[in-house]
């Protein structure tokens, strides 16, 4: 339970200042009545909010699933180049929304943002086996040779050792990529490894969440509620959590 002047500002669309004026002028229901004070305490996960008559998500967390486009940063912020949070509405960047993992400036994809640490954490951990599928285009020609060398696990000239992954081939020159952790440049350094460079690199899923076709570079949406429980389910997580 938390106070409602603190929930309703979390929302990024108002002040806490703003906030007592709107109870004050009778602006805010919760769960079909009136708000006594902004100081009065509500379940931010259970109640039903409306200002204006509009309904108002005060859910304690957020999850967006964002298609990155090719040249932004998997960043909160950058003082020089524009990074995933510049893509979202003021109100949705008040959030402290977080990219879980990154991807490469230049490479496109499934980004998932949001403010639940813990899920965070537990979707990179290796130890909750959570797949990162990535669709790879190179240069040269891929071999069941390469397969067998991400099959088998790899470490890399500068001695950076990689889990086992999976390498599907599609065709000569382009494959699907599946990673159990998300090491720097990991994909890019595998195949590297193998003689056949990278020219593009997309993310298609991350354990149950797979991006929306839907979405256009650039575009995101909230998740659904069955992908967030299954998010939650795979990690050890409920959704009270």
């Amino acid at each position: 339970m938390e106070r409602l002047d603190k929930i309703i500002a979390g929302t990024g669309k108002y002040s806490r200042r703003e906030v007592k004026e709107l109870v004050r002028q009778g602006r805010v229901i919760v769960d079909g009545r009136l708000a006594s004070s902004p100081e009065e305490k509500v379940d931010a996960d259970a109640a039903c909010l409306l200002v204006d008559g509009q309904s108002l998500d005060c859910r304690r967390y957020t999850y967006l699933m964002l298609h990155k486009p090719a040249g932004v940063l998997s960043a909160r912020v950058d003082g020089r180049q524009q990074t995933v949070l510049d893509l979202l509405p003021p109100e949705l960047r008040k959030r402290d929304l977080s990219p879980v993992g990154r991807l490469d400036k230049d490479t496109e994809g499934l980004l998932l943002l949001t403010n639940h640490g813990e899920l965070t954490h537990r979707l990179l951990s290796p130890r909750y086996h959570v797949d990162k599928v990535y669709c790879a285009r190179v240069e040269g020609v891929l071999t069941a040779a390469d397969t067998a060398a991400f099959a088998g696990g790899m470490v890399l000239a500068d001695g950076l050792e990689c889990l086992p992954a999976g390498l599907e081939l599609l065709s000569p020159q382009e494959a699907l990529v599946t990673l159990r952790e998300g090491k720097f440049h990991q994909v890019k350094r595998m195949l590297a490894a193998c003689g056949k460079p990278v020219t593009y690199l997309k993310r298609l899923s991350m354990g149950p969440l797979r991006l929306d076709e839907a979405l256009a570079p650039g575009a995101f949406r909230p998740l659904a509620e069955r992908e967030i429980h299954t998010l939650l389910d795979i990690c050890g997580l409920n959704a009270s959590t």
